[in-house]
């Protein structure tokens, strides 16, 4: 991955659903996926696309879909997204990219043929100049489109194409994908989700007003609701980056609370060693390290004993860890 100094100095440039492409990104070669996740298989076409795009002499970018065709197909079902769009602009804007181009999926896309897709969109809207792709990618109507199949019809536009194969740890003969990582989360397995990923995962939100609860408690908490999380409910170390930039050392349960109301999932953070109102922040919290699953204790002064012993866990869980951190 680039130095945070080489992707902060590079200009990055965000071109959203209704944007023109602008001319800083014109004939650009783009990796295509819906990155969910942007994990360490995604990287390799993160990778692919900078080495195609240097060697071409043309603008490196990433080529997305909002919102995601699944939450488009199946709107009514819940879907765990690991990376939201605003976490996907964090994320790639540290990559080394010049760029990221954003789709809206709709019924016009979603009933777009492959040849459309390629010469229609990638060709005369976007004005790319070649692509990358992951050995599963399809595209076009009813995903009539397989990465031979682009190859192709590519090559007939005058496009460049390169297809990525799997990926999989060195440690693992399964591929890294979107899916592991979700079911790693769900199962609290931290520490396995950020090897896949390649850094800390992190979401984020709005803080907003709870119950006061954990003032009376000793650890006040900056409160997150979080939209079809999979994330097992329990006590978490975590970082969070705060609206100013800054970023703290913290403590967070997610869970519905059982000790006192059983109510909706909710992200509790308690920031170590800070004082201040961040009511109506928008905050990212990322995941260091798992402590332990939600509990049920007999009541406040019970729980006040264990999160002392969560704090201390947290805090040494924090000082030793050396993955990687998207957030600063």
């Amino acid at each position: 991955m680039p130095s945070a100094d080489e992707s902060t100095a590079r200009p990055f440039t965000i071109c959203r659903e209704d944007d023109p492409v602008p001319p800083r990104l014109a004939g650009a070669v783009a990796a295509i996926g819906n990155f969910d996740g942007i994990h360490q298989g995604h990287r390799v076409l993160v990778e692919a696309v900078r080495e195609t795009a240097a060697a071409a002499g043309r603008p490196a970018v990433i080529l997305t879909f909002e919102p995601h065709p699944r939450a488009y197909f199946a709107p009514g079902q819940p879907m765990f997204r690991l990376t939201g769009r605003g976490a996907k602009e964090i994320v790639f804007r540290r990559l080394g990219l010049d760029g990221l181009i954003v789709r809206r999926f709709d019924a016009g896309l979603a009933g777009t043929g492959a040849r459309d897709f390629v010469e229609r969109l990638l060709k005369g809207e976007l004005g790319l100049s070649g692509v990358v792709i992951g050995h599963d990618f399809h595209f076009g109507r009813g995903r009539e489109g397989t990465p031979a199949l682009l190859a192709g019809m590519c090559r007939e536009a005058g496009l460049g194409c390169r297809i990525i194969p799997a990926v999989s740890l060195a440690s693992e003969a399964v591929p890294v994908s979107s899916s592991a990582i979700r079911a790693a989360l769900a199962a609290g397995d931290v520490a396995r989700a950020n090897a896949l990923l390649g850094y800390r995962w992190f979401v984020q939100g709005s803080v907003r007003h709870g119950d006061k609860r954990g003032r009376v408690l000793g650890y006040p908490t900056a409160n997150v609701a979080l939209a079809d999380c999979g994330l097992a409910h329990g006590i978490y170390a975590v970082r969070v980056r705060l609206a100013d930039g800054g970023v703290r050392d913290g403590v967070a349960s997610y869970g519905r609370r059982p000790t006192f109301d059983d109510g909706a999932p909710l992200l509790e953070v308690h920031l170590f060693d800070f004082a201040g109102d961040l009511y109506g922040q928008e905050i990212a919290v990322e995941f260091v390290a798992f402590i332990r699953g939600e509990e049920r204790f007999a009541g406040a002064e019970a729980l006040i004993a264990r999160m002392d012993i969560d704090a201390a866990e947290a805090r040494a869980r924090l000082a030793t860890d050396r993955v990687p951190s998207m957030l600063g």
